[in-house]
């Protein structure tokens, strides 16, 4: 009898075991799949403060200029739940580099290098438990040299022209300066005080200068003029033309199948040549000789320099330039001049003077020379690389004396002279086809003979001040020469 109401009460001793053997398998299997699926989400719900705590709980990695200066550093706060606060020096001139890092957004190398700069990446990990086990990020050096950017964005602050501005070394890629107008202070967007902070997002983002967009990497603007970089170029590929042959240059020209005409302002003479043509920056000579070429050659080209290549990032993301796709034969010859669908950002404008500048090889363009823990170690250097061939470098030699003859008198370009140093460029003062938009554009490179830095100005819709461009982009080769 005993045995049996034993025997019973083991039955219910084991099923009981079983239901909690279950349970406790089922709360494992939810542990796990939270902690393996479930944590990023959880992470990144802005209700949950823990990830926040942790991520401002100790310093940050500081970005610094090439020769050293800080321009985004961590700063001890008074008290809280978060103890340091990110600072930036001189905000609105280096906001399109740095970015910003707020309680639940980052932008630039905030963003690009997180990693490293919070101290999460691998190798940063490792060092701080060999040394002193302190948990810290490592400091991004940039490219970026002060001078020069400081003449970059003063000189697009003066004109008070919504623009752009970049320069770059052509042998290496450098990034040089990365300047957009108008900027905004990233330390407006630091702040802990939640209240604040939505504020400086309502006000900045509805302000219609449109301050949080870069436009150095992210506006796309008709290049104009300096397109005529890129037909030239497919002309000489084409063997079809040399600098000094005759072209068409009439004072009109009728569009195929429109009644529209373009203007021949400048050009002077009916029959000029090649490389004068491209100094009086004669439109309808240059529309002629896309029409001659045809739209897969001028693509070609255009696809050579940069444009339409995805994923260019430096390590910022960078839009795409363009040369559209299946025009016809008035959109061809609007093309040719750097209009109809053709865009390009500011990087892509310098870009075209950087690889003329090397030999014809465009060298990719990179933000960042290297990552250093703070005790000065480095941990990762650039390691500059070829990205396109754009032109061999007997043609490449050919457009630096034909952009050379642009800051001549006579040409175009006269505003970007520099007296004593033979510079190379080719300017888009305004837009000469009706209803098309009208913004200034200057690529150039200097010095044309032994070039050091490679230079895009764009600046928006300028009327009287259209002028302005060409001085910014002198400004900026003399502060990187000097």
């Amino acid at each position: 009898m005993a045995g049996s109401r034993a025997r019973r009460f083991n039955v219910a001793l084991r099923r009981v075991a079983q239901l909690c053997a279950v349970l406790l398998f089922v709360l494992l299997a939810h542990i796990t799949l939270v902690q393996a699926f479930d944590s990023h989400a959880l992470n990144a719900d802005r209700r949950n403060e823990r990830p926040l705590i942790a991520r401002f709980d100790h310093p940050r990695g500081e970005i610094l200029t090439y020769e050293g200066t800080a321009v985004a550093g961590s700063r001890l706060t008074s008290g809280g739940p978060y103890l340091y606060k990110r600072i930036y020096r001189d905000g609105e001139v280096y906001a399109p580099i740095t970015g910003y890092l707020s309680l639940h957004r980052s932008a630039g190398i905030e963003q690009a290098r997180e990693a490293v700069l919070s101290g999460e990446d691998a190798k940063v990990k490792v060092r701080s438990l060999v040394g002193d086990g302190a948990e810290q990020g490592a400091d991004v050096r940039l490219t970026i040299s002060e001078r020069v950017q400081w003449a970059a964005y003063q000189g697009l602050k003066t004109t008070g022209v919504p623009g752009a501005a970049v320069a770059l070394d052509p042998a290496t890629g450098a990034i040089l300066a990365l300047a957009t107008y108008p900027s905004y202070d990233p330390n407006a967007l630091s702040t802990f005080d939640r209240p604040a902070l939505a504020e400086a997002y309502r006000r900045l983002g509805q302000d219609p200068s449109r301050p949080l967009l870069n436009r150095a990497l992210h506006r796309l603007y008709p290049p104009g003029s300096t397109f005529k970089l890129v037909t030239t170029a497919a002309a000489l590929s084409s063997r079809e033309y040399t600098p000094s042959a005759p072209v068409d240059a009439p004072a009109r020209l009728q569009l195929p199948g429109t009644g529209t005409y373009l203007r021949g302002d400048g050009c002077g003479i009916v029959r000029p040549t090649l490389a004068y043509a491209f100094q009086v920056s004669c439109d309808t000579a240059f529309a002629g000789i896309g029409l001659q070429l045809g739209q897969d050659l001028l693509r070609d080209q255009a696809e050579a320099f940069g444009f339409n290549a995805a994923n260019l990032t430096i390590p910022l993301a960078t839009t795409p330039s363009r040369y559209p796709q299946a025009m016809d034969r008035s959109q061809t010859a609007l093309s040719a001049i750097g209009q109809h669908d053709n865009r390009a950002t500011p990087l892509m404008i310098a870009m075209l003077s950087a690889a003329v500048a090397n030999d014809g090889v465009l060298m990719r363009p990179y933000l960042v020379a290297d990552v250093r823990l703070p005790d000065g170690s480095v941990i990762d250097r650039a390691d500059p690389t070829p990205y396109r061939t754009a032109v061999s470098p007997a043609l490449a030699k050919y457009l630096a004396a034909m952009m050379t003859t642009v800051t001549h008198a006579g040409g175009t370009g006269t505003a970007a002279a520099i007296p004593g140093m033979e510079v190379a460029a080719k300017t888009a003062p305004t837009a000469n086809v009706p209803g098309v938009e009208d913004h200034a554009a200057v690529t150039a490179f200097a010095p044309a003979g032994t070039p050091e830095v490679a230079v895009g100005v764009v600046l928006e819709h300028p009327g009287d001040r259209a002028y302005a461009a060409a001085p910014i982009a002198r400004a900026v080769i003399e502060a990187a020469l000097s």
